[in-house]
């Protein structure tokens, strides 16, 4: 069974930065696309970012594109959310997701995405 363990959240200044981190588990990623998401109260989940496991293309929203960046540890089966110069309107839950497909052109879509991580906060004050 899949298993998805973020970490890393926490509070943060506007114009600060978090690492968050993304532990998977229980498969052989090799193939997979790995996704970041974030939730706001009363918002849908949107997506962020992911990588390919696989040659390690990656795609970002274009809400933080030059601000987030995402990689992996393949040795540690780990993936990795820097954001930097965070803002308010980062502040959400985000959420790891796996998808044992590729994704090409439906990478935003939740439901693309057959595992998820349960959530680190994140917080920005202003």
């Amino acid at each position: 069974q899949v298993q998805l363990v973020e970490s890393g959240g926490g509070l943060v200044q506007a114009g600060g930065s978090l690492r968050l981190s993304c532990a998977a588990s229980g498969g052989t990623f090799s193939w997979y696309t790995m996704g970041w998401f974030r939730q706001a109260p009363g918002k849908e989940r949107e997506f962020v970012s992911l990588i390919r496991w696989n040659g390690g293309a990656t795609i970002f929203a274009d809400s933080v594109k030059g601000r987030f960046t995402i990689s992996k540890d393949s040795a540690k089966d780990t993936v990795f959310l820097q954001m930097n110069h965070l803002k308010p309107e980062d502040a959400a839950v985000y959420y790891c997701a796996a998808s044992r497909r590729t994704l090409v052109g439906r990478h935003y879509l939740p439901d693309e995405y057959d595992y998820w991580g349960q959530g680190t906060q994140v917080t920005v004050s202003s």
